[in-house]
C-alpha cells in the first residue's frame, strides 16, 4: 500500500478547498452585486391620462429564484397587467398601465415591496402648468450590477427640468444607486376641462345660430305674397295710409268732383 505523504495530502485538500471557496465567491458575486434592473416609462396624453409600463428584476440565485414580482393595488386591479419578465440573464415581472390620472400614479410606488429602492412620483396640475415631482431612494442598492431609469414623455414641450432631454417633450433620469435622487419637470399644456368647456360653449352656440338661421328661412317661406291694404298708395307715393284715413280722403275727392260737374 502506498502511503501518500502529509505534505501532499494537505496541498490537495487545500487546493479542493480554494477551489470551492472560489467557486461559492463566483456564485455569491451576483447576489453581492445585486444585479438590479428597473425600469420605469410613462407617457402623459393631453387629457392628462398616464400609460406606461415598469420592470423590475434581478439575476436569479437559482432556477426557482422568480426575481420581485409586481402586485398592483386593489384600486389599480383594472388598469394594470402584470407578466413575467425575462430577458438578458434578469427575471421578474413587468407591469403595463393605461389610463391613469394624476392621483393613481403615486400609487405605482406601492405595487412590490420586494424590489430594493423607493419610487416616490407625484403629478400636479395648477391651471395650464403640469408639474412632476419625485423622489427615488437606492441607498441600500448596491452599485455593482444595478441599472434603473425613468422616462417619461409629455404631450408639450418641457419647458424646465433636472433630467437629460432625449427631445423637446421626452426626459429621462439614470438614477445612481446609493443615493437618493430628486426629479422635477414642468411643462405647460391646456387643461382638458377647460377645452372641454369651451368646445360646449361652442356647440351651444352653433346651435343657437343654427336654430336663428331656421326661425328665419321659416319666416320667409310663411310670409303673405299679397298687397296689403293701401298698398298702392304706398307704391305710387311710397306712404302707406291707415285704410279708415284713406276711405275718408277719397270720399271727398268724390264730392269734389260732382260739385265742378
Amino acid at each position: 500500500m502506498t502511503s501518500v505523504p502529509l505534505t501532499s495530502r494537505d496541498s490537495t485538500r487545500g487546493r479542493v478547498r480554494r477551489v470551492a471557496a472560489l467557486t461559492m465567491l463566483a456564485l455569491l458575486v451576483p447576489l453581492l452585486a445585486g444585479c438590479l434592473r428597473v425600469q420605469v416609462s410613462m407617457g402623459v396624453s393631453a387629457d392628462d391620462r398616464v400609460s406606461g409600463q415598469i420592470v423590475a428584476a434581478t439575476v436569479p440565485k437559482d432556477e426557482a429564484d422568480k426575481g420581485p414580482q409586481l402586485e398592483p393595488p386593489e384600486s389599480l386591479e383594472s388598469k394594470v397587467r402584470v407578466q413575467e419578465y425575462k430577458q438578458d440573464g434578469y427575471v421578474g415581472s413587468q407591469a403595463f398601465f393605461q389610463g391613469l390620472s394624476f392621483g393613481d400614479v403615486q400609487q405605482l410606488g406601492l405595487m412590490s415591496d420586494q424590489s430594493a429602492g423607493a419610487f416616490q412620483l407625484q403629478l400636479q396640475r395648477s391651471g395650464d402648468l403640469v408639474t412632476l415631482t419625485g423622489k427615488v431612494d437606492l441607498k441600500s442598492v448596491p452599485a455593482q450590477g444595478t441599472d434603473v431609469q425613468f422616462t417619461i414623455a409629455f404631450p408639450a414641450r418641457v419647458a424646465t427640468t433636472n433630467g437629460t432631454r432625449e427631445n423637446d417633450s421626452i426626459v429621462s433620469w439614470k438614477l445612481p444607486p446609493g443615493e437618493v435622487t430628486t426629479i422635477r419637470a414642468e411643462v405647460r399644456y391646456s387643461d382638458p376641462n377647460t377645452r372641454s368647456f369651451a368646445g360646449w360653449a361652442g356647440i351651444v352656440g352653433g346651435a343657437t345660430l343654427g336654430v336663428a338661421a331656421i326661425i328665419a328661412a321659416l319666416a320667409y317661406v310663411t310670409r303673405d305674397p299679397r298687397p296689403r291694404p293701401g298698398g298702392g298708395g304706398a307704391a305710387a307715393g311710397g306712404l302707406s295710409l291707415p285704410g279708415k284715413l284713406s276711405g275718408k280722403l277719397g270720399g271727398r275727392k268724390k264730392e269734389e268732383q260732382t260739385e265742378d260737374a
